[in-house]
């Protein structure tokens, strides 16, 4: 399992830390998932994959949620399924219209056929591109969840452009 960009919990252990278990449990079905797996495939964010990505806005809605004594599982399920789309969002003819606006859709009729979603769960796909999208979330998990993927796309384009400005460094260096 990937880890969560920024997180030095090992997701492949979770035994060791009995949040990293809870966060699991929450989303274990979802992450077998063939479609979810899929999204590896793809890149969301520079070498950020769709995936990745997911994982990043999950497990920190998850962990804000939590730590709030809010719906923490909704906020992770949802977390991993808001980007469920298969087409390449930088490519225009890929898309009917403008798609910060239209593929929380696409996620949320993806995700409809892999598992049942409640009212938070489907608020927070629906709507996690606000303020693209013209209604508001209607759940504080569904800002948490909106707040988290701009923070988390900031911090993976970050890592890529930084990692090339350090690479430079290093090559004109002595």
């Amino acid at each position: 399992m990937h880890k969560a960009i920024g997180s030095r919990k090992d997701f492949s252990r979770p035994d060791e830390d009995s949040l990293l278990a809870e966060y699991k449990a929450c989303v274990e079905d979802l992450l077998g998932h063939e479609m979810v797996q899929k999204m590896d495939n793809h890149v969301q964010h520079c070498d950020t994959s769709r995936l990745q990505h997911s994982i990043n806005v999950s497990y920190y809605s998850f962990l804000i949620c939590y730590r709030m004594g809010w719906d923490y599982r909704s906020a992770a399920r949802a977390g991993l399924l808001h980007d469920l789309f298969f087409y390449d969002w930088r490519t225009k003819k890929a898309i009917r219209s403008n798609h910060a606006a239209w593929h929380p859709r696409v996620a949320y009729d993806n995700a409809k056929k892999i598992t049942e979603l409640n009212k938070v769960e489907t608020d927070a796909i629906l709507k996690h591109m606000w303020p693209c999208t013209p209604v508001p979330p209607r759940y504080v998990e569904s800002y948490v969840l909106t707040f988290v993927d701009k923070i988390s796309a900031i911090f993976e384009v970050a890592e890529k452009k930084s990692a090339k400005v350090f690479k430079r460094r290093a090559v004109v260096q002595p």
